[in-house]
């Protein structure tokens, strides 16, 4: 993880002096557990998850709340300052402040999307197929989001067919027994090498 770590710190900024790493994939492939573990493998670098800006009525109609809240801000070296939903409570909260900082992950389903990618320094993409991402989603959140999935499922399709992310990656993730390997994606120019991360354990962590 130190050397993807040392990769991205690397690039040149894209959003004013921020170095914006969009972390894709279909719900269910590990974004956010392996965003967290890039985080600190990034000295606490902040994250930004998309589920904080989707709610019930807008599961994938909130590019203009990213843009206005966080991208723009950020653009002009400010602070940012989302309002995050709370999906119990089917409500948008208080707003926290999202300052700007060398090296900033956003993660989620859609984080490479086309509005989004002229502001990213680098897209990962989580590169484990749709079905078994989403049997792992259903499996982890219980019978009572079966509605919800059904639902989900298809605003996915949907997004992915109009606005596909995985063609626009500079870098595929893909987990295993020891880690996280990391591979040249569809927009890289990189050779064939590939980065091995290690995780803290053998087994896989989702």
């Amino acid at each position: 993880m130190r050397d993807l770590a040392a990769r991205l710190r690397g690039l040149p900024p894209s959003l004013g002096p921020v170095r914006l790493i969009g972390v894709d994939g279909h719900a269910g492939s590990g974004k956010s557990t392996f965003a967290e573990r890039l985080a600190a493998a990034l000295g606490g670098a902040p994250v930004l998850h998309l589920d904080d800006l989707a709610s019930h009525e807008q599961l994938f109609a909130w590019t203009d709340r990213l843009l206005t809240q966080v991208i723009e801000p950020l653009a002009r070296g400010a602070s940012a300052r989302y309002t995050p939903y709370d999906w119990q409570a089917r409500a948008f909260g208080a707003p926290r402040p999202l300052p700007p900082a060398p090296v900033m992950l956003i993660e989620g389903v859609g984080a490479g999307r086309r509005a989004l990618r002229p502001h990213l320094a680098e897209l990962l993409w989580m590169d484990l197929p749709a079905a078994r991402s989403w049997a792992r989603g259903r499996s982890r959140d219980g019978e009572s989001q079966r509605e919800f999935w059904d639902g989900w499922v298809e605003a996915e399709r949907a997004h992915f067919t109009d606005d596909p992310s995985r063609p626009h990656a500079g870098l595929l993730v893909r987990q295993t027994p020891e880690g996280y390997e990391v591979l040249p994606g569809p927009e890289s120019a990189a050779g064939p090498d590939q980065i091995t991360t290690q995780s803290e354990h053998s087994s896989p962590m989702w």
